[in-house]
């Protein structure tokens, strides 16, 4: 029986994408090295597919072709839409040139929310271009919401980065840097602090809160049940740009709160839990209504909870044992909490409960020395961090 629900996550490697099926995701979504939103993830190869598809099982697989396509990239587009044909679920995209090949070459396409559907008439417009799902544009409320799902499958965005732009359309990168958010080459500027300059006299004023372009972060999981009855069929994470850790916990966070309807309790765990991971605080965004000042970040960087810190890497792991002998480049104690990735790993977590070197315990392990600790399955040069409290 087909889930009610679908749970889409990010996949900028192959590590997240492991993390992302093994925490419960219904559905990833990537990107490969040309025609990306996310050019600065590390995204795939055409021949990763075949990695890819086996990798995920019944989890399906979306591929992201949502930039701005250009006349000197036709061809080269419909090369890549006849190599994808059978191994990707759905394109995503919204450029009409990609949306006439995926037609022509019969494969499943959702509308980019960089189309910006706001309104039934415009999803009718695209259902009857053959659209299968339009991820809606990012400034709906609920209301609106529920009446465009009256006419087609509704993807929207639950939890992550929010952009100040509508939909993401922004010129800033493009104008400072000469890169491109339309060709997935954001840097970001909106997330750095400025100064007011009186151009007149030249006086400058550095503002209470100097982020005055840096949205706090989407975070729907204490109105998620109002997401359900406004007709959404598909939730989507935020973050290719992200680790697997954030993968992990966001996919798993919701993964409960889609199968059940959460107590008020089960929210308050949970949200600690996103707390722990990459953040710069939480909004409703437009769901509830327009956002107000405190929908904006006063922070430049992160307001994880919870920091992670290389340590080392795996030098060879001993299954009968289960033992992973670990090259260190930090110290590392009896109690520590631990996290291990790996492109086929994904992500594990452990607690140090024993450190032993040449079959001798000891509590405390320097830099430079290899130890042998208990973990769960990984492999050779998986990498090893350690949690930490953050001091936000």
């Amino acid at each position: 029986m087909p889930k009610k629900y679908e749970l889409l996550a990010p996949a900028g490697d192959f590590a997240m994408l492991v993390a992302a099926v093994n925490a419960g995701a219904d559905a990833v979504y990537f990107g490969l090295k040309e025609f990306s939103m996310r050019a600065g993830a590390k995204n795939f190869e055409i021949q990763d597919l075949e990695k890819i598809k086996k990798l995920c099982g019944k989890v399906k697989k979306y591929l992201t072709i949502n930039t701005i396509i250009y006349d000197d990239e036709l061809k080269k587009l419909e090369v890549l839409i006849k190599k994808i044909k059978g191994k990707v679920d759905a394109v995503i995209c919204w450029d009409l040139s990609v949306i006439e090949l995926c037609k022509k070459y019969k494969i499943p396409f959702f509308i980019s929310t960089q189309a910006s559907v706001s309104n039934k008439q415009a999803a009718l417009f695209y259902k009857k271009l053959g659209a299968k799902r339009i991820i809606l544009a990012r400034e709906l409320n609920l209301n609106q919401i529920k009446e465009i799902s009256k006419v087609i499958d509704i993807e929207c965005f639950v939890h992550g980065a929010m952009c100040v732009a509508i939909s993401g359309r922004c010129f800033t990168s493009q104008f400072l840097f000469n890169k491109s958010a339309n060709r997935g080459q954001c840097l970001h500027p909106c997330r750095r602090a400025y100064i007011v300059k009186d151009k007149q006299e030249g006086y400058k004023l550095e503002l209470d809160n100097d982020k005055v372009m840096s949205a706090k972060d989407l975070c729907t999981l204490p109105f998620i049940e109002s997401m359900k009855k406004a007709g959404v069929k598909a939730f989507k994470i935020e973050g290719r740009n992200r680790d697997p850790r954030y993968v992990d916990t966001v996919v798993r966070v919701y993964r409960k709160a889609l199968d059940k309807k959460l107590s008020n309790d089960e929210i308050k765990k949970s949200l600690d839990e996103l707390k722990k991971i990459y953040n710069k605080g939480f909004s409703s965004g437009f769901y509830l209504g327009l956002p107000a000042p405190e929908d904006f970040s006063k922070l430049e960087n992160s307001a994880a909870t919870e920091k992670k810190h290389f340590v080392g890497k795996v030098a060879h792991y001993f299954e009968k044992s289960k033992v992973s002998a670990v090259k260190l480049v930090s110290e590392l104690k009896v109690g520590d909490n631990i996290i291990i990735i790996g492109p086929t790993t994904g992500i594990v977590k452990s607690k140090i409960e024993r450190i032993e070197i040449n079959n001798k315990p000891i509590q405390k392990a320097k830099k430079g020395q290899e130890i042998g600790i208990k973990t769960p399955l990984v492999r050779r040069n998986d990498e090893v961090y350690i949690l930490k409290k953050s001091s936000n």
